[in-house]
C-alpha cells in the first residue's frame, strides 16, 4: 500500500473527514479556518478534527478556540460539570455511565507527547470503545479497553483523563 500524500483522507466519521499529518505528530502545514472565521486549529492535527466535526456536525464553537489536546480537560473542575472554556460537559474517567458515541476522549500529556492527544468516540461496546483521531499515522482508529466494576466504568489507558460531551 502506497504512503498517503499529507492532506489526504484515510477515513470519515459521520460525513466528516480524517486526514493523514505525515508520520510525525510534530508535522504543522498552517491554521484551519472554517468557512466563518471559527478557528478549528493546526492542520491536520487531532485538535483540528475534532473541533471541527463539532463545528460541522453540531454548530457547535468552542469558547476558546485555541489550546493543546491535554489543555481541554479541565482538571480543576469537579466530576460531572459545565466546562466554559470548550462549552461542553466534561466527565472523568471513572464514571457512573458509559461514554458515549461522539463523546470526546482527552488523554494528558505524556512520555515523548508534551501536548496530549483527543479523538472522538465513534463506536461504544460493552467492553470497548472505538476511539477515531487524526495525527497518529495512517491509524484513524483503535480500540480501547472497556471495564465496568460494580456499576463503575473506566477506559482502560492511564493517560485518559476524561471525556467531554455536547
Amino acid at each position: 500500500m502506497l504512503e498517503p500524500e499529507i492532506g489526504d483522507v484515510i477515513d470519515s466519521h459521520e460525513g466528516i473527514k480524517v486526514y493523514y499529518n505525515g508520520k510525525s505528530i510534530r508535522h504543522v502545514q498552517g491554521r484551519h479556518l472554517a468557512y466563518d472565521g471559527y478557528n478549528y486549529g493546526l492542520k491536520w492535527q487531532c485538535v483540528e478534527f475534532v473541533k471541527r466535526f463539532y463545528h460541522q456536525k453540531y454548530g457547535h464553537k468552542m469558547p476558546n478556540s485555541y489550546g493543546h489536546a491535554k489543555d481541554f480537560f479541565k482538571k480543576d473542575l469537579q466530576d460531572v460539570a459545565y466546562n466554559s472554556e470548550r462549552g461542553l460537559m466534561q466527565y472523568r474517567n471513572v464514571r457512573y455511565e458509559k461514554p458515549r458515541v461522539n463523546d470526546i476522549v482527552v488523554y494528558d500529556a505524556y512520555k515523548n507527547n508534551p501536548f496530549g492527544h483527543i479523538g472522538i468516540i465513534a463506536e461504544v461496546h460493552d467492553d470497548h470503545i472505538i476511539l477515531i483521531q487524526q495525527n497518529v499515522g495512517k491509524k484513524s482508529r483503535q480500540k480501547l479497553t472497556l471495564v465496568e466494576y460494580n456499576g463503575i466504568y473506566t477506559i482502560a489507558d492511564f493517560d485518559i483523563l476524561g471525556w467531554l460531551r455536547f
